[in-house]
């Protein structure tokens, strides 16, 4: 089987986007790969560096929801990336021979720095993140990553960084990862914004019935339906997202009641509500269940981690002998 590696932060509690966007074909890929699903609790702390405790309390609740989503670690291999030291030396090896100006073109790095104003990311960290995610990428030596589209000039850079690496050291040890594109839809916040943790706008898969009803009944819509018998436009709606995800079948009829004033917005709102609730209660439930077993949440993580520990262990051994520093 082909290996994949592919990897969340543990920055919050999982919502909606991230389901959607990557645990959902996570949950699929494990039948496929020999998966590596990573707990990225150093990549959290590029952002969050003052707020380790957090960071690890999230990490308990990351395996918990990835495992209540329906990964199996009999079937995959979810770890927590700081408990592999070998991460921070391969990143630590590659710093050395990547170019400055490489990090400088990557394209989310000042969209992130605008996403998240008033934090103090001038640090050396934030800038040399996409080096820290090719060594995870590669001290799995993965086949395979899935990933967005706009994604893509971050697993080129890891390509970039292992011909650099080959050529300097005249080796054909890491061979190029390739993408997985698959489809990460992007998901609404509540305001209408991408789904996100830092713009406060998020379903989470931790939030009770009661909670979810009050943020989607609260949730932004069209603007300019401002009366009950105003025409909608589903096409500019944010919570059509929704009802193209959780009401599927229905959405050629919803979208007709929409424009034509047969249904409201409370109305659309209810119907989405029903089939949600369906979807997240299970999967709150479950986590509930894993984190009050914390033996057992540690069990699972300790067995991913010495399987992890294991492969990345021996590529490291064996860049030290490339590099000649063994």
């Amino acid at each position: 089987m082909k290996r994949l590696l592919s990897g969340i932060q543990s920055t919050g509690n999982m919502h909606l986007g991230n389901y959607f966007g990557a645990v959902k074909n996570w949950v699929d890929m494990q039948h496929d790969y020999e998966a590596f699903y990573m707990v990225a609790d150093l990549h959290a702390l590029t952002t969050s560096y003052e707020d380790g405790v957090n960071i690890m309390k999230n990490t308990y609740e990351v395996i918990a929801d990835l495992i209540a989503c329906g990964i199996d670690p009999n079937k995959s291999t979810p770890f927590v990336q700081s408990r592999i030291p070998e991460h921070s030396e391969l990143h630590l090896i590659f710093s050395m021979i990547t170019p400055l100006p490489w990090l400088e073109r990557v394209p989310t790095y000042k969209s992130k720095i605008e996403e998240l104003k008033g934090k103090d990311l001038n640090t050396y960290g934030f800038l040399g993140y996409p080096v820290l995610q090719a060594a995870d990428i590669m001290l799995y030596q993965a086949d395979v990553v899935p990933v967005g589209k706009d994604q893509a000039p971050h697993l080129e850079l890891t390509r970039e960084v292992v011909r650099r690496f080959n050529h300097l050291y005249n080796s054909t040890f890491f061979m190029e990862p390739k993408e997985i594109f698959t489809e990460f839809p992007v998901i609404p916040g509540t305001d209408g914004n991408k789904m996100s943790k830092s713009y406060g706008n998020a379903i989470y898969l931790s939030d009770d019935a009661e909670t979810v009803t009050q943020k989607i009944m609260k949730m932004f819509t069209d603007p300019q339906r401002l009366r009950r018998t105003d025409p909608g436009r589903p096409e500019i709606c944010p919570l059509f997202a929704f009802q193209e995800i959780f009401n599927p079948k229905e959405t050629k009829t919803i979208a007709a009641d929409c424009k034509s004033a047969k249904i409201g917005c409370v109305d659309c709102k209810k119907k989405c509500l029903t089939n949600m609730l369906v979807f997240i209660e299970p999967i709150r439930m479950k986590r509930v269940e894993l984190l009050n077993d914390k033996k057992m949440l540690d069990e699972i993580i300790d067995k991913g981690t010495k399987r992890a520990q294991k492969v990345a262990h021996e590529t490291v051994n064996k860049v030290k002998e490339i590099i000649k520093i063994k």
